[in-house]
C-alpha cells in the first residue's frame, strides 16, 4: 500500500528538510510506502534547488516546479493529479500540520470506515486577532448563504481514499476553492482536532488582504447569494421609489399651494440609490468575471520542470 503526501511550497527553502527529517519519524511508524509530490508553485528563493537535492538522494521524492506563481489552490490540483498512492493527504511544509496525526488518520480510514478524514485547530493561538475574527465570521457566513457547510478551523491537511481524490479530480473549474470542493464531494468524514502550532521556520506568505480576496471568492464560488441581495436591492429602491412619486402625486392634487422643495435630500438620494446600483453592477461582474475565465479553458498550471529533468540525478 502506498501514501501519497502533496506538500505545496512557496518560498520554502528552509523548511523543506525539516520537513523531510520529521515526516521520516512518522514513516517508520507505519507499514506504508510514502511517496512525496513536492509543488514549487513559482518560488523566487531557492525552494528548487532543495527539492533537486532531496530527490537526487531519495527515490521516493517527487517534485512538480510551475512556470511561475498559481497559486496554492493550482499547486493541490496539480499533487492529486499526480498521486499515485491508495491514500493521499495534503500537508503544509511548514508543519503546522502534526504529521503525528497520520497514523490514527489511517486507522480511522481502515477500522472505522471513514472515505476522509480531515483536521481542524481547536484554537488560533499565535494568529493576529483581526485575521481570527474575520474567520470565525466567514464560517458564520459562508454557512447560512451556501449549502455546502464548511467546519470554522478545518485544515486542508487531510488524508483521503482514492476514491474520493478521483472525485475531487473530476471537479475541473479554474476558479478553485478547495475548502469547499472537500466538501462537496461528500463521502463518509470525520475531523481530527489539534491544538494550533507556529511555523517551524520561515514567513507565511498569507497576508490579511490575500486571505480576504480568496475568502470572497468562496462566497461567489459556493453561493449565489450575493445575486439574490443584487436582486432585492434592485427590488426594495425601486418599489420606495414609486412609492415616493404617489406621495408626490397625492400631496401635489391635495394642496397644489406647497413647493416641492429639499434639492439637498434628492442629490443624497441619488447618490445612494446610484452607489447601490454600482454595487450590484460589480456583484454581477465577480460572476460574469468568473464565467469568463472559465470558458477560456485556460490550463490550472504550467508545469516548467519535474524531478524526471532533475540535473542533479
Amino acid at each position: 500500500m502506498k501514501l501519497s503526501v502533496i506538500i505545496p511550497c512557496y518560498n520554502e527553502e528552509v523548511t523543506i528538510p525539516i520537513f523531510y527529517e520529521e515526516m521520516q519519524k512518522i514513516q517508520s511508524e507505519i507499514e506504508y510506502t510514502f511517496e512525496y509530490i513536492f509543488i514549487n508553485d513559482g518560488s523566487s528563493d531557492n525552494t528548487i534547488e532543495e527539492l533537486r537535492k532531496l530527490s537526487s538522494k531519495h527515490e521516493n521524492v517527487r517534485y512538480i516546479s510551475f512556470s511561475r506563481n498559481f497559486g496554492k489552490e493550482s499547486a493541490l490540483y496539480a499533487g492529486l493529479q499526480a498521486s499515485t498512492g491508495e491514500l493521499v493527504t495534503v500537508m503544509d511544509v511548514d508543519l503546522q500540520d502534526p504529521p503525528e496525526l497520520i497514523p490514527e488518520m489511517i486507522d480511522l480510514i481502515e477500522n472505522k470506515g471513514f472515505d476522509c478524514v480531515t483536521t481542524r485547530r481547536e484554537n488560533r493561538d499565535g494568529e493576529p486577532a483581526i485575521r481570527s475574527f474575520f474567520a470565525k465570521k466567514f464560517y458564520q457566513l459562508i454557512n447560512k448563504i451556501s449549502d455546502t457547510k464548511m467546519t470554522n478551523g478545518a485544515r486542508d491537511y487531510r488524508l483521503m481514499t482514492r476514491q474520493v481524490v478521483d472525485s475531487i479530480l473530476r471537479l475541473s473549474e479554474s476558479n478553485r476553492f478547495s475548502k469547499g470542493l472537500f466538501s462537496w464531494v461528500g463521502y463518509k468524514t470525520t475531523f481530527l482536532s489539534f491544538k494550533n502550532r507556529e511555523r517551524v521556520a520561515g514567513q507565511t506568505s498569507w497576508s490579511f488582504w490575500k486571505l480576504l480576496k480568496y475568502a470572497i471568492n468562496g462566497i461567489s464560488d459556493f453561493s449565489e447569494a450575493p445575486l439574490h441581495i443584487a436582486t432585492w436591492s434592485g427590488g426594495f429602491f425601486s418599489t420606495l421609489a414609486g412609492l415616493g412619486i404617489v406621495w408626490i402625486i397625492i400631496r401635489k392634487i391635495i394642496s397644489p399651494e406647497i413647493a416641492i422643495s429639499g434639492w439637498s435630500s434628492i442629490i443624497c438620494l441619488i447618490l445612494f440609490i446610484g452607489g447601490i446600483q454600482l454595487l450590484c453592477l460589480g456583484i454581477l461582474g465577480e460572476y460574469i468575471g468568473k464565467i469568463f475565465v472559465e470558458t477560456k479553458k485556460r490550463p490550472i498550471y504550467i508545469v516548467k520542470e519535474t524531478e524526471k529533468d532533475n540535473p542533479n540525478k
